[in-house]
């Protein structure tokens, strides 16, 4: 009898720590891109918030993935832009800590984008996602740098302003 109570138990805490572990991963998964401003404000994007920015869409290929592919997000200029931040040093980091600093001042109005979709899907951390900075890069030349390349973030998940 205590066998089977004893097993019992076992089953219910491990319903409990499954219970913990996705219901916090669903708040981690809610929340995909923090943004810190100079002036000490964070604010944190969700999915729904991203969709809800106006989109820019362009086909380009790049060095890390085959053929053209189609991208999809928000300008990174007018992201900071409605957060009122207009000039300034972004440093972008990655999941892995991995960053890199990016002058306001190189921003275009439409390039790089906050990339969300890559051909119409939301991408995984495994497809370099759910967020990564992308540029147009076979529209211009001058998107096609070493510079840029080393801008355009996978797994982004920061954005301090400084």
């Amino acid at each position: 009898m205590s066998e089977k109570f004893n097993l019992r138990r076992l089953m219910l805490a491990c319903l409990a720590i499954l219970s913990m572990a996705l219901s916090s991963g669903h708040a981690a998964a809610a929340q995909l891109l923090v943004i810190k401003t100079a002036d000490g404000q964070e604010v944190s994007l969700t999915r729904e918030q991203l969709e809800a920015m106006p989109r820019t869409t362009f086909d380009t290929t790049t060095i890390w993935t085959e053929g053209a592919k189609t991208f999809s997000g928000v300008s990174l200029k007018a992201m900071l832009a409605q957060m009122g931040v207009t000039e300034g040093t972004l440093k972008a980091v990655a999941e892995n800590e991995y960053s890199v600093d990016i002058p306001l001042a190189d921003l275009d109005d439409h390039a790089p984008i906050v990339a969300d979709l890559i051909d119409g899907q939301p991408f995984s951390r495994r497809e370099k996602g759910p967020l990564w900075i992308v540029f147009p890069y076979d529209s211009d030349a001058r998107y096609r740098t070493e510079e840029n390349f080393a801008r355009s973030i996978w797994q982004l998940v920061r954005i301090e302003v400084r």
